[in-house]
């Protein structure tokens, strides 16, 4: 195995949540909003099923393969060649989604707390801080996740709280007026979201008890659930039916507290939420890139591929998307098959290929 590290499935929960829910938490209620409206809370609950299917998949997969991950068995499954052109789109689909999320983290700091900053900066400072991370392998951003995802609960349960006195539960109703049917639409891109949970197949083999990965994964799949909801219910009472108006509910949600004319204006606490969060999910996707890297060049060592790696990130971040408006429009359509194609459909069939094959074997 090229990574020498092991984890707790506890630790791969907690590495978990902010992969899904750091980027979910600042646009995911915007998109929501815009398609079920006032029944948007609703969304996640539908959408976490997709989250527990691809945890399934990936687990069954892991029990037959228990030392490797998606790049490694797909050629045991399929075969060398076509096991190599499938982890070549892995690898490609990796360096979109790392260059995306690393675009939107660009995007939001400096357009909500440094517009003089040009964005290069911002983007680079993190890859580089994230790249001494993935470089000391799966432990230490197991132990990152454990020091920040507390901190972060803390951050996103005092935020809400003290925006209690501006909440309007009246906004919630009525429920599901016009059926399941906003919803179950709202829940199609908070889809897109949960089938990230697919990069727990690059963690499971490093797992130190890995019976217990499939409980700890549908745990973290609750966990990212009832935070989505949460947040989605206290924008909806906060803002009503202009929700979908906004780019980033959460921030203009914490210019809303204000405690006695003395603690307003709580920007700052999204600051430091989004920050921490980014820092985990972009070290995840970066850690998942190398792994992919390496295992499809055969390599013996991922490290010295590393900091190659976040060079070529840095501009692909940038060609990614002309502008956050072309970024939001493909979040709202055509993330969805796209995502989904790759990081629900395959692990299916790749299963179910297996299940195939274990028959024949049998009659034979």
């Amino acid at each position: 195995m090229i990574e020498k590290g092991k984890i707790s499935a506890f630790q791969m929960a907690i590495m978990m949540y902010p992969t899904i829910i750091a980027t979910a938490i600042i646009s995911l209620p915007t998109i929501m909003a815009t398609h079920a409206g006032r029944d948007m809370w609703l969304s996640p609950i539908w959408a976490s099923l997709m989250g527990i299917l691809i945890v399934f998949f990936t687990y069954q997969l892991n029990k037959l393969y228990p030392k490797e991950s998606i790049v490694e068995y797909s050629g045991h499954i399929l075969g060398q060649i076509p096991g190599k052109i499938l982890g070549f789109v892995y690898f490609f689909v990796y360096v979109h989604d790392n260059g995306f999320v690393i675009r939107q983290y660009g995007e939001f700091i400096v357009g909500t707390f440094l517009p003089k900053t040009p964005i290069i900066v911002v983007i680079s400072s993190m890859i580089l801080v994230c790249a001494f991370a993935v470089r000391g392998g799966v432990e230490v951003l197991g132990r990152c996740a454990q020091m920040f995802v507390p901190v972060m609960m803390i951050i996103l349960l005092l935020m809400c709280i003290l925006l209690i006195p501006d909440m309007k539960p009246n906004h919630m109703f009525p429920v599901m007026e016009k059926g399941m049917k906003p919803s179950l639409m709202g829940s199609i891109s908070a889809q897109s979201w949960f089938v990230e949970f697919i990069d727990i197949t690059f963690l499971l083999p490093f797992l130190t008890d890995r019976e217990k990965g499939m409980k700890w994964g549908i745990i973290s799949v609750f966990a990212v659930m009832l935070t989505m909801v949460v947040t989605s219910i206290v924008a909806l009472f906060l803002f009503g039916a202009i929700t979908g108006s906004f780019n980033y509910p959460v921030m203009v949600a914490a210019r809303y507290i204000s405690l006695a004319g003395f603690l307003e204006h709580m920007e700052s606490l999204v600051m430091a939420f989004w920050v921490l969060g980014a820092f985990v999910k972009i070290s995840m996707y970066y850690y998942v890139l190398v792994l992919i890297t390496s295992q499809w060049l055969n390599l013996s060592d991922y490290r010295p591929i590393v900091f190659p790696l976040g060079f070529l990130l840095v501009p692909i971040s940038i060609w990614v998307a002309p502008n956050l408006q072309e970024m939001s429009h493909f979040i709202r359509t055509s993330d969805f098959f796209y995502l989904i194609s790759i990081k629900a459909v395959i692990p299916m069939l790749l299963l179910i290929i297996v299940f195939v094959q274990q028959k024949f074997k049998k009659k034979s």
